[in-house]
């Protein structure tokens, strides 16, 4: 799915929950992201572990649906894919990702219920320490 798409899938999201109907966003507006609700994708600053990926698509039974299956590394493909999260609340706005302190990482691992190493692993160019 390329970015455009996803800029109309969420104008459609939106809408059914009720508040893109009265939005009028000229390209510009778009651009400067004026409507309502964000769409982090992972791998992105504000949510930088790229494996989150694999439960979107195991949800969404994606390379089946749309052709669409991740690499190894979990990049899409074909290339020009695009994948994210949405959310509606008015006050929702992106952020990016700090430093990773070695308990915010440990906290995470077991969260999501993976090893120390398997989380390094992947959030590595995010950590605020060295890995041992």
């Amino acid at each position: 799915m390329c970015k455009a798409f996803a800029e109309l899938v969420h104008k459609l999201a939106r809408d059914d929950w009720g508040y893109g109907h009265d939005e009028h966003w000229n390209h510009d507006d778009l651009i400067k992201e004026k409507d309502r609700g964000i769409r982090p994708a992972p791998g992105y600053p504000s949510c930088p572990d790229h494996t989150d990926k694999a439960g979107i698509f195991d949800l969404l039974d994606a390379t089946r649906s749309t052709g669409i299956h991740l690499t190894e590394s979990y990049a899409m493909f074909p290339g020009a894919s695009v994948s994210g999260f949405y959310f509606a609340h008015p006050e929702a706005r992106y952020f990016s990702v700090d430093f990773i302190a070695k308990d915010q990482v440990e906290s995470y691992a077991t969260r999501k219920g993976e090893s120390l190493h398997e989380v390094e692993r992947w959030l590595a160019p995010y950590l605020a320490y060295d890995q041992a």
